[in-house]
């Protein structure tokens, strides 16, 4: 994994940016930095600003843990090609099933966590999150979180930063999705940028030729191409990319 600014990465940046590309990016941790409470969670007015620019020179999308619904309403203003919510179920996967079992799941959860304060269950009407960044003892909970995922029929697990994602066997994964999104919108290439577990799915695509993937923070772990330092430097991601769109 390699800094994208750095002087012999940056001319492949300028490559993907002047093309036909897809920008594509996750939401927490990427685009807006994270926050103790996930509801409060928004784009600096400067990225808002970056966002909408370059949505307007090439194709964009976002891709989140998030509901659908959610992100428009943080996204607003913002001329996106597409909101992919649910990490990559909504609006291709998202089935009657998905959510009568996101349903039963529920008080499971919920009852077998409520002892541990600091967790929330959010309800996502296609999967769930359970955060636990506000809890005091983590590893427990995640401990915990685990246990009762696997009593969950048909259930399975996506790590994140402090939450654990349960979702049916049969959701896609953000992979799929980014990758049905570039064929409907004819883009030949993809820049893709996240932060986390969940967005490996899309990191592993590098290998086709077609992907510039880009972490935020540096791992030795991740498939992920090149790294930015931390959120802080979306910004400068975006106006570099806004001028080589305007420079092509």
């Amino acid at each position: 994994m390699q800094p994208i600014f750095s002087p012999r990465n940056l001319p492949l940046l300028h490559k993907f940016a002047s093309a036909n590309v897809l920008a594509a990016f996750d939401f927490d941790g990427t685009l807006a930095p994270i926050v103790p409470r996930p509801e409060d969670a928004a784009l600096r007015p400067a990225t808002h600003r970056l966002m909408s620019e370059l949505a307007s020179l090439c194709s964009c999308i976002v891709v989140t843990g998030r509901g659908r619904e959610n992100m428009r309403r943080k996204l607003q203003g913002i001329p996106l090609k597409e909101i992919v919510g649910n990490h990559g179920i909504e609006p291709w996967h998202a089935s009657s099933a998905m959510r009568r079992a996101v349903k039963r799941w529920l008080p499971i959860l919920k009852s077998e966590l409520d002892g541990f304060p600091g967790v929330l269950v959010e309800d996502k009407l296609f999967s769930i999150t359970v955060h636990y960044r506000n809890a005091r003892n983590k590893r427990a909970v995640h401990q915990a979180v685990m246990a009762v995922a696997r009593t969950l029929p048909g259930a399975k697990c996506l790590g994140g930063k402090q939450v654990v994602n349960i979702l049916t066997e049969s959701a896609p994964g953000k992979g799929l999705a980014v990758e049905r999104a570039r064929e409907e919108l004819k883009c030949a290439r993809v820049i893709y940028l996240g932060d986390e577990k969940t967005d490996e799915d899309v990191f592993a695509l590098t290998g086709s030729g077609r992907y510039l993937t880009i972490r935020v923070g540096e791992s030795r772990t991740s498939q992920a191409q090149f790294y930015l330092r931390d959120q802080r430097e979306i910004d400068r991601l975006l106006r570099t990319m806004i001028q080589f769109r305007i420079g092509r």
